[in-house]
């Protein structure tokens, strides 16, 4: 069974910075590509930040230059690093995988974690 499992939330006051990891477990062979979504409150979910393998890392406009996302590969794990918070970022953050791949020869088009909870107030 693949699952992404993140962790990292929290509550965090402006200005101030979290750490979002997020890992895949099971036998995996390859992630295309990993990132995070976020959902706040009465709005759809929208993309933060993507890294394909080999490919251009791709940013919500406005967290670019704030947050900084990063893969492990060999983990198979991919964090964001989130500065200069703001209170327009509290929402659910999801991870994102896509195009994975397993030894049975499966390909999973996209998986989602859980969601972990970022707050950021004063």
């Amino acid at each position: 069974q693949v699952q992404l499992v993140e962790s990292g939330g929290g509550l965090v006051q402006p200005g101030g910075s979290l750490k979002l990891s997020c890992a895949a477990s099971g036998r995996i062979v390859m992630i295309n590509a990993m990132g995070w979504y976020r959902q706040a409150p009465g709005k759809e979910r929208e993309l933060v930040a993507v890294m394909p393998s080999g490919g251009s890392i791709n940013y919500k406009d406005s967290v670019k230059g704030r947050f900084t996302i990063s893969r492990e590969y060999a983990k198979n794990t991919v964090y964001l690093q989130m500065n200069s918070l703001e209170p327009e970022d509290t929402a659910v953050y999801y991870c994102y995988a896509a195009g994975l791949s397993v030894p049975s020869g499966t390909v999973y088009g996209s998986l989602w974690g859980q969601g972990t909870q970022v707050t950021v107030s004063s």
